[in-house]
Parts: structure tokens; sequence; C-alpha cells
């Protein structure tokens, strides 16, 4: 009970903080990339034209940091690199798709930023395949 008052903190709490919130948003991001994935050609007239690329293109960069960056942050093989199309994925629905409305309908990208932004920062911990490999 003590320790759940106490500022200090160990490695491997920290460590499993970064797996538990690398994994959980890396699974919640992936099923919406494989909801995209799996209804690709339902979407791929219907969804956002980024910047002029055409939905199709634009369809596949969203699979490919939702679905793919997705399965490397779980198994933390790198991490840091595979954050920066996830963030950047959001980022597009957060201001693009859902006009940055924080307490709305852009919450919960919003959220998934924050956590990929402490992802990038923080690093992937000891319990993942960057970390293993560093040893």
């Amino acid at each position: 009970m003590r320790a759940l008052y106490s500022s200090k903190y160990s490695a491997g709490a920290v460590n499993t903080a970064l797996f538990i919130l690398r994994v959980g948003l890396g699974i919640l991001v992936m099923k919406h990339g494989y909801d995209k994935l799996s209804h690709f050609n339902d979407m791929q007239d219907k969804f956002i034209n980024f910047l002029h690329m055409g939905s199709t293109v634009s369809l596949v960069l969203a699979i490919f940091a939702e679905f793919f960056c997705a399965i490397l942050l779980i198994l933390g093989l790198f991490t840091r690199l595979a954050c920066v199309p996830l963030i950047i994925d959001l980022c597009v629905a957060f201001f693009i798709i859902h006009n940055a409305d924080f307490f709305g309908k852009g919450e919960v990208d919003a959220l998934y930023i924050t956590g990929f932004v402490a992802i990038l920062f923080a690093g992937p911990g000891r319990v993942s395949v960057d970390g293993m490999m560093g040893k």
C-alpha cells in the first residue's frame, strides 16, 4: 500500500508501463488499420484525398501507419520510427477530419497522439525487440 503513495519509481515499473502503453495503443490502432485493410475496395473511393495524392494513396498510407506500424509498435521493433507515421496519420484525422474537436469526435485521436508522442520520447522500454537488441 505504501508503494501507491511513493514518488519513487523503479526501472521495472517504467518498463512495464511502457510495455502496457505500447501494446495497448498498438492493438487498438491495429484494429482500425485492419478494418481499412479488409474493406479496402469499399473505402478507396470514399477516403479522404489528403494533399491531392488521391484517395487510394491516402488510404494505403493510412493502412501502412495503422496496421503495419502498429505491428512494429506492438513488437517493439523500430519503435520510435514506427511512431512517426502513426502520429502523422492521427494528426491528419484529428486536425483535418475532426477539425481539432478536443471534446467531441476528435477526443480519441488526441488521446492516441498523446500516447504515441510519449512513446516517441520515452522509447520502447526493455520489454521489446529494440530493448533486447540493445543489451
